[in-house]
């Protein structure tokens, strides 16, 4: 049974997916943990966000700031990795811990010493086409197919069941938009260096170059974070390899509990 001392887990998930993501994970720390799982703007219980209206990641910020008010161990995926980076600079005395798989905190790659990570940025599409028929009707598969491939190698996304498709058609806009603003996100190595917090960073050695040596820099840079690359995993690996992501954050938090 949980004491009244308990510590709660801030669960943040990916761009493109809802909080069931971290289902498995949360059952794990359930009774060690008060675990917060929340759905991030425009995802599921949050309601859809409205097509061709602007966005821009400060939003889904604001939102989780509203939900805690004590120090939280922080947990994230990709998007919600980055998120949980960009709470503890915003509020570095909320975080107990941070535990994020590949955060998508592309401002850590340095110009020209990473201009060979940083090529593969250049091969996102800016532009928002929707289809004028189909099932994708209103939506931009093209784009959808690209981002989906980039991470998780050629045909990934015919690969998907027409199920998940359908579940990243209905949020494509939502994603679009948070892909921009990511993008465009300029937060320096020195100001990352700044987050003491105690820190796993960890990544798949599948992923691609640019999220790889995302992982490592971050990890370098960092004062207390300790990076790891998973062998045979990649970038979905909280859900294709969930007990081993899931125990690796476990064993993160027990080590950071205050």
């Amino acid at each position: 049974m949980r004491s009244a001392t308990t510590e709660t887990v801030l669960l943040i998930h990916s761009g493109g997916f809802t909080s069931r993501q971290w289902r498995k994970l949360a059952e794990l720390l359930a009774s060690d943990y008060r675990v917060v799982a929340p759905d991030l703007l425009g995802y599921g219980t949050s309601g859809p966000w409205p097509d061709q209206k602007p966005f821009h990641f400060r939003e889904d910020l604001d939102y989780l700031l509203t939900l805690i008010d004590a120090p939280v161990h922080l947990v994230g995926h990709s998007y919600g990795g980055f998120l949980a980076l960009q709470l503890a600079l915003a509020r570095p005395e909320l975080v107990r811990s941070i535990a994020a798989y590949e955060p998508v905190a592309f401002g850590i790659l340095d110009e020209i010493e990473d201009a060979d990570a940083r090529a593969g940025l250049t091969t996102v599409k800016r532009t928002w086409d929707p289809d004028a028929s189909g099932p994708a009707r209103g939506v931009d598969e093209a784009w959808l197919t690209a981002f989906v491939d980039w991470w998780n190698g050629p045909g990934a996304w015919t690969r998907l069941p027409e199920e998940t498709r359908a579940a990243f058609r209905s949020v494509g806009w939502k994603v679009f938009q948070e892909v921009m603003t990511l993008a465009a996100d300029r937060t320096t190595p020195a100001t990352y260096a700044t987050i003491t917090a105690p820190t796993l960073i960890l990544g798949g050695a599948n992923s691609p170059l640019t999220e790889r040596r995302v992982v490592e820099k971050l990890g370098a840079t960092l004062p207390h974070a300790r990076a790891q690359l998973l062998p045979n995993a990649g970038h979905m690996a909280p859900i294709t390899h969930a007990p081993i992501v899931n125990t690796a954050i476990a064993n993160h938090l027990r080590a950071s509990r205050g």
